[in-house]
Parts: C-alpha cells; structure tokens; sequence
C-alpha cells in the first residue's frame, strides 16, 4: 500500500479560508446586528428575541429620528465641512508632499523633520482653543474646516507614493518641451496620483464626517453643528428625558419611552455611517491601489 502524501497547499488553504471565515462574522456580526435592530421593534431587541435577523418590522425608531429639523440642519452642515474640508486638506497636503519628493528641493529634509516633530508633541487643548480663539475662528464655520486641514502623517503616505510613481525621468523630459514646475504638476502628477488622491479623500473624509469633538469645543450655535453632534445631543437628551420623565416607577410610559430610545439608537448609528459606505463603494478601487503604493517598492 502506498501512502497518499498529505497536500501542504491543501492545509494552507483550509487554515486559511477558516480563519477568514472566522474574522468575516466577528466583522459582519455586529454590522448586520444594528441594521437588523434599527427595523426591528424594541421590545424584540430589548427582550433579546432578535438574535441576527429581524423577527418584526418596524421604522418607528427612523420616524422619530427624522421628525427632527435639527437632524436636517446637520446632515447638511457635515455635507459642507466634508465636502469643503476636505478639497481644502487635499489642496495643503499635495502642494506640501509634492515639494518634499523632489530630490531637487533643497531643504526637504529640515521641513520634514519640523512636520515630524509635530507627530509627538502638542501644545495641548488650552494653547489650541486659545490660538483658535485669537484667530477670531470661534463660532465660525472656518474652525471646523482650518485647524485640522493638514495630517502630517498623510502629508508622508502622498510624499512617498510621488517618489515610488513619478520618476525623475519623466520631469527631465517635461522640462526639455518646456514644461514649468506648476504646469507639471497640475497636467502630469495629479493625472498619474488617482490612487493616493482617493485614499486622500477617504481618509479626510471619514475623518471630517465623524468630528464631533471640535464642534463641542469651537460652535456656540446650534445651527452650525455637524450631525455627529446633533445625534449625540438628540441621545443624550432621550436619555435625560427618561430618566428624569419615567421616575423610578416602570408604568407604560416609562417602557414607550425605552422602546423609542432603543428604536432611536440603532437607527442614529444607521443614518451616520451611510454617507461614508456610500464613498468607500465610490473609491473602492482606487483605495485598493493606493493603499499598497510602497509595498512592494523602495
């Protein structure tokens, strides 16, 4: 009798898929829990029947939500700062990346190493709110989109993607037609840098869209706060609302009130990360490129 020889490929394999296996429905569990939650009714995912899947259909938790003008006012303050945010940060961090690519550029590497000084110290909240507040930024829509419009660290990641995919060669060439150091930027860099723009652009804007910290501390005026923060004011409330309206008894009031905030909390978080699932389907496959720019160069 001959042996059959075990296949190495083949265990490799089944370790492998079981393992990602395993990891898709830690990732996926959680996801499809609070969708599930948010059109289901609240005494089912309150008395623990709803385990995954939606055992009854409800939309009372989204009515609630949405009855509210300041739910509004928000998704459109967020769509601003995102938006504009997020071209402002795109413009300050390329304009900066690109220079410290050059190997041309004298003193790259004394501006480099001020930018990385910035990555471990701080002057700290005080210092931050007062230079803001000297700046006459406070209450202003400019102190949601300035402060925060350059991340050193991405400043690095479009530094070396320009230095792994625009070669020298190409520059060299450009200048002999005559080509200026702006027009070769605008017409043959930005062309060629898809990839790192939209990764630019997916993590500004994630980063911009889930703010909420800057608005506790810069915006006096309701009408200016993004909606990551009039959802947390809206829970906070709901809860402040039940705990001092229900008292210590469990009437039918109290148990209607739980309920809506129950409904009203998987459905917050519902709303808030559609707009960035939408983008992350839009960018997808540029994100995939340029998320492994330098990983197999240099």
């Amino acid at each position: 009798m001959v042996k059959k020889k075990i296949n190495p490929d083949l265990i490799y394999n089944i370790v492998v898929y079981t393992l990602l296996g395993i990891l898709l429905v830690i990732l996926m569990y959680p996801l499809i829990y609070v969708i599930s939650a948010s059109v289901t009714t609240a005494n089912d995912v309150l008395t623990g029947k709803m385990i995954l899947w939606p055992t009854s259909f409800s939309l009372a938790g989204y009515q609630k939500i949405l009855s509210y003008r300041e739910i509004w006012i928000g998704f459109a303050n967020s769509i601003f700062y995102v938006v504009v945010g997020t071209v402002v940060s795109l413009i300050f961090t390329f304009t900066a990346a690109y220079p410290l690519s050059r190997k041309d550029f004298v003193a790259k590497g004394f501006i480099m190493k001020l930018y990385t000084v910035t990555l471990f110290f701080g002057g700290g909240l005080v210092p931050f709110y007062l230079l803001i507040s000297n700046l006459g930024m406070i209450d202003t829509r400019l102190s949601m989109i300035l402060p925060t419009a350059v991340s050193v660290w991405n400043i690095i990641l479009a530094r070396t993607y320009f230095l792994n995919t625009i070669p020298n060669e190409l520059l060299e060439a450009a200048k002999i037609d005559g080509c200026s150091n702006v027009r070769f930027f605008w017409s043959v860099v930005l062309p060629l840098s898809k990839p790192i723009i939209a990764v630019m652009i997916l993590y500004y804007a994630v980063a911009k869209w889930n703010g909420y910290f800057d608005a506790m501390i810069f915006l006096k005026d309701s009408n200016k706060y993004p909606l990551q923060l009039i959802l947390r004011s809206l829970l906070i409330n709901s809860q402040m609302d039940l705990i001092v309206g229900g008292g210590i008894g469990y009437g039918d009031d109290f148990i209607e009130k739980l309920n809506a905030l129950e409904s009203m909390k998987y459905g917050v978080i519902v709303i808030a990360s559609i707009p960035m699932i939408v983008l992350c389907v839009f960018t997808h496959k540029y994100f995939q490129k340029g998320i492994m720019v330098g990983s197999l160069k240099g």
